[in-house]
């Protein structure tokens, strides 16, 4: 196998089918809300990566809608998705996640946040459903560079994340890192680095994404401008190979690609298709005799 990735962990863990119900919790985000600021990154849409997911809907009726139109043995990963789902007072998370939780199938509660959004009463409160279930951190660091955090306005710096990442570790939580590879003004040299960092710390999980230039985004308006060029699917696939084999085998890699919603898409054309671009990566990583921790740090 060219790398530990999440359908093979999630089989030999359950020995189920398992799928994941997008919810969105409602939550805010802090660069938005004017805590660190108010247009977000510069990649992100109005629906803050929740454009798939129906808004009128409550939390239940969005557990409920999935949990009908599957087969009675799936198993469930509750994913709180958009925006910053860790981003409220603690009895607020709580009634937000004891509203998804409602069935015994849902064997995973996945919360996507920020570093900036992690403190002790919220490990503390993460580490009681974990009690339960398997319970999943996702943090957007996207990058290690400061420099790239405030070229794409991310609103906080790697000493923030790492605060975070102590505070996660402490409580034993599992923490899947997001990357995003081809972010403005990086090249091999900054992506490399960003994955060597990574790598260092050896999380639960690693989502690799694709950039892509998505509509009514200040990185749409910097393309349209022609500030910004996204990297081929060569370059993108390089990238990923090379941080896939940094990567110790121990990490379950979540995904290698970004999703943009439907009829949303700028930039790049071959973002469109999902396989094509796995498949590119894992013809990029056997071309070059590597597979995941064919480079890492013994």
């Amino acid at each position: 196998m060219l790398y530990n990735n999440l359908s093979g962990y999630l089989r030999a863990k359950y020995g189920k089918r398992m799928k994941k119900i997008c919810i969105d919790g409602g939550f805010c985000c802090p660069n938005r809300d004017g805590k660190c600021g108010t247009v977000g990154c510069i990649y992100c849409g109005e629906r803050g990566a929740g454009e798939h997911i129906d808004p009128t809907l409550s939390i239940g009726e969005q557990v409920r809608a999935a949990l009908s139109a599957a087969t009675a043995d799936t198993l469930f990963i509750a994913y709180f998705q958009n925006f910053t789902n860790t981003y409220a007072p603690i009895q607020v998370l709580r009634e937000r996640y004891d509203a998804a939780l409602i069935d015994p199938r849902i064997r995973i509660l996945s919360v996507g946040t920020r570093p900036d959004c992690i403190d002790e009463e919220v490990c503390a409160l993460l580490a009681e459903y974990s009690k339960t279930r398997e319970v999943w951190v996702e943090l957007g660091l996207q990058t290690s560079s400061d420099l790239t955090a405030d070229r794409i306005n991310r609103g906080y710096h790697l000493d923030t994340f790492e605060r975070a990442w102590g505070l996660l570790k402490k409580y034993s939580l599992k923490t899947v890192i997001h990357l995003i590879i081809g972010l403005p003004g990086e090249g091999d040299e900054e992506s490399r680095a960003s994955a060597e960092y990574v790598a260092a710390l050896s999380p639960f999980g690693v989502k690799l994404h694709s950039i892509y230039v998505m509509r009514d985004t200040a990185l749409a308006e910097m393309y349209r401008q022609n500030l910004y060029t996204p990297p081929t699917l060569d370059e993108y696939a390089s990238r990923a190979a090379y941080a896939l084999s940094v990567m110790p085998e121990s990490v379950v890699i979540h995904r290698l690609t970004g999703d943009c919603p439907e009829g949303e898409l700028v930039a790049p054309e071959w973002n469109k298709d999902k396989n094509k671009i796995i498949a590119h990566v894992n013809a990029t990583l056997e071309g070059e005799g590597h597979r995941q921790g064919s480079r890492a740090k013994k």
